[in-house]
């Protein structure tokens, strides 16, 4: 239940809970959400408390419920359906039964208990799907391993329904249409009158249908069936259908008439028929053999499937959540860098105001975690000898694990570079390393490995080669349930407090970033095993070359800067004033264009890229139509740009310091001064 204020909340729930259900009170949309999503009977929810939040996430987990599924909601609100703000949240919530304040308890309990039982007949029906489900797929199997084809005739038009088993014995295709009349025409002359007389007395008696026949294919060959069928009636007692299977048995027939005509070879045909039949069960038998193993390896493949969708719609969630919290950070480490330069020579504020910023450098760290989990961090990927990336860590990973835990290194000779993030990658390893010590508050050992890899068939690898790092300790290891949900961001099988339960999620969203995997294995009182399996670079390792030093530009710039969030457009614009800047600000990418095309003097835009109507990518190529020589920095919390872009920009990650800041400008406007410093070179000797 999620209520309009607190004093509606407890009512309520008083009333629900004298009529004998359960009340479980929301504190805000996710909560509900989360209750939803748990198996709550039904939700009640108040109009005022969702008139104003995001109820996407809401809304697509109920355009998402499975057919038999439809979750009711009551809405209380003012005016019933006569308001018309609530008629639309009823529209995109679906199932909506509207309660009008003030109501009695009695219409209240009353609407609960109809919610409720209909929930429940939804649940029933959910059960009763399931089992249609797994028996038509146990009749299916049975058929495939009788290799029996299904066929209905429907009464009384004649209308015949025949399985793409039962065509390929009259020598049609799967696709191929195949009516009554078709198969009266592929009957042997000979067999219709008798296979007539058989349809006419299953039809006036109702008796079971059993006749076998000959059958002309359309490229002429001759070939037998054995047809039975069972007749199927209406509740006026009439035949409704005649539902059968057939089977062809030209093999058996054939035996058959050639033992009748060669008498003197009839002992020789009977070891032949046995010989047959023998050879039939041992392929019925390998065929259900066959079949159980491509059940098998269909629901561990629908078992990837679904947990990769479920992974991937976390991941959407929570790098929407991380880009929304580094805009917050962003105005906050803004002002308090410029609140710490203002501030008097107080130590005491000094400290609480290097609190706060150590606070939200925090807040920053956690969202860089899930951005990674959400595969939208900046990456650099390069070629890089990860087995030399391995060895320079042992000093810091011993260091790292402390006394009681051996580390090992098993490196293979000769191996290919690995394209990846170094620094990033480093990360993942020691967070690795980390949680295997976590997992040995004895002591053990733990052996890092690397090796080369080739995916074939893999569900969640292209094919190709690949280098596979596994980190291996002799823990405690996870039972079957917690292996299942380690990777999901915030799920921790340590104490309360003892961690954020986003470092293997910040590991998994690394590798298939990258392009690869992680794949973890476990077992309670052996260990863990985690294996990443990073892609293959196609160039060798560059070799490190050391960036040129920017020189400090003396002189104030006119600086176009560019974001929808006046948050973030204020702070930063105080940051770029204090550095001596003068900024124009732009509220939209359209309203950045009016300005740049009026021909003012600018030497900068900064832009942040998601921003409603035109985004930072979309203004940096418009304004290079315009000024090809314009320095453009982008300055954005998310790392994808949008596919078939190609544009490279300089990148400022939010959230930055006012230091951070300064240097990317001096960087860019000293390199813009360089090339207009060149350009006027090369004009000069052109001219002399």
């Amino acid at each position: 239940m999620l209520a309009a204020n607190e004093v509606e909340a407890v009512s309520t729930a008083r009333l629900i809970t004298q009529a004998g259900y359960h009340a479980n009170i929301c504190s805000d949309l996710a909560g509900l959400r989360r209750e939803v999503q748990g198996g709550a009977g039904l939700a009640i929810v108040a109009d005022e408390a969702i008139k104003t939040v995001d109820l996407d996430g809401l809304t697509n987990w109920l355009h998402d419920q499975p057919s038999w599924s439809d979750f009711p909601i009551v809405l209380m609100t003012e005016g019933g359906e006569r308001n018309p703000a609530a008629v639309r949240l009823g529209v995109e919530l679906g199932n909506v039964t509207f309660i009008e304040r003030p109501f009695h308890p009695t219409t209240l309990v009353s609407l609960i208990g109809a919610a409720v039982r209909g929930r429940r007949r939804q649940y029933h029906t959910r059960a009763i799907l399931d089992d249609l489900t797994e028996s038509e797929g146990l009749l299916q199997t049975a058929l495939n391993a009788g290799h029996l084809g299904a066929l209905e005739l429907h009464m009384p038009g004649f209308d015949l329904e025949a399985s793409a088993t039962c065509k390929s014995f009259f020598g049609r295709r799967p696709h191929d249409p195949f009516t009554y009349q078709d198969l009266l025409d592929a009957v042997h002359p000979d067999d219709r009158e008798r296979r007539n007389a058989v349809v006419e007395h299953t039809l006036r008696t109702g008796k079971d249908y059993k006749i076998e026949y000959r059958n002309i294919w359309p490229d002429g060959t001759q070939h037998w069936v054995d047809v039975r069928a069972r007749a199927v009636r209406r509740p006026d007692g009439s035949i409704k259908s005649l539902v059968g299977v057939c089977s062809d048995i030209t093999a058996r027939k054939t035996a058959e008439i050639e033992r009748e005509t060669l008498l003197a070879q009839l002992a020789a045909e009977r070891t032949a028929l046995a010989e047959l039949t023998a050879t039939l069960e041992q392929r019925v038998e390998q065929r259900t053999a066959d079949l159980m193993k491509e059940v098998a390896a269909r629901e561990k493949a629908q078992e990837q499937l679904r947990q990769a969708q479920k992974m991937e719609t976390i991941g959407q969630l929570t790098g929407g959540v991380a880009h929304d919290f580094n805009n917050l950070l962003m105005a906050v480490m803004g002002n308090l860098d410029l609140l710490r330069k203002r501030l008097p020579n107080d130590p005491r504020l000094h400290r609480l105001v290097d609190g706060a910023l150590q606070g939200a450098e925090r807040g920053a760290s956690l969202t860089q975690r899930l951005l990674a989990f959400a595969r939208q961090q900046d990456l650099r990927a390069v070629p890089v000898d990860l087995g030399a990336l391995v060895r320079d860590m042992s000093n810091l990973l011993e260091r790292s694990l402390g006394p009681r835990v051996a580390l090992r290194l098993d490196i293979a000779e000769g191996l290919p570079p690995a394209r990846i993030d170094a620094n990033q990658l480093e990360l993942a390893i020691l967070n690795l390393a980390i949680n295997a010590r976590d997992a040995m508050p004895d002591g053990g050992s733990i052996e890092i490995k690397v090796a080369a890899y080739q995916a074939r068939g893999d569900a969640m690898l292209k094919p190709g080669n690949y280098l596979k790092l596994s980190v291996i300790d002799t823990g405690t290891g996870m039972t079957p349930d917690v292996l299942k949900r380690a990777i999901e961001p915030f799920f921790s099988s340590k104490p309360l407090g003892k961690g954020t339960g986003l470092g293997l999620s910040m590991v998994h969203g690394l590798a298939v970033q990258l392009g690869g995997a992680l794949q973890l294995t476990s077992s309670v009182g052996k260990g863990t095993a985690a294996t990443l399996l990073l892609p293959v670079a196609s160039a060798a390792p560059a070799a490190e070359v050391a960036p040129p030093v920017a020189q400090k530009v003396k002189r104030a710039a006119v600086i176009l800067f560019v974001d929808d969030d006046p948050l973030i457009a204020m702070s930063t614009t105080e940051m770029l004033e204090d550095l001596g800047h003068r900024v124009i600000g732009a509220s939209s990418g359209a309203h950045a264009l009016e300005i740049i095309r009026s021909g003012q003097m600018i030497d900068l835009m900064m832009t942040d890229h998601m921003m409603p109507g035109m985004t930072g990518i979309e203004l940096a190529i418009a304004t290079r139509k315009v000024r090809p020589q314009l320095p453009i920095l982008l300055a954005t919390g998310y790392a994808e740009l949008p596919d078939g872009v190609q544009i490279d920009l300089p990148r400022l990650a939010k959230p930055y310091h006012q230091d951070q800041l300064r240097e990317r400008l001096e960087e860019l406007l000293w390199a813009a001064a360089e090339q207009v410093e060149e350009e006027r070179k090369r004009v000069l000797t052109a001219s002399s």
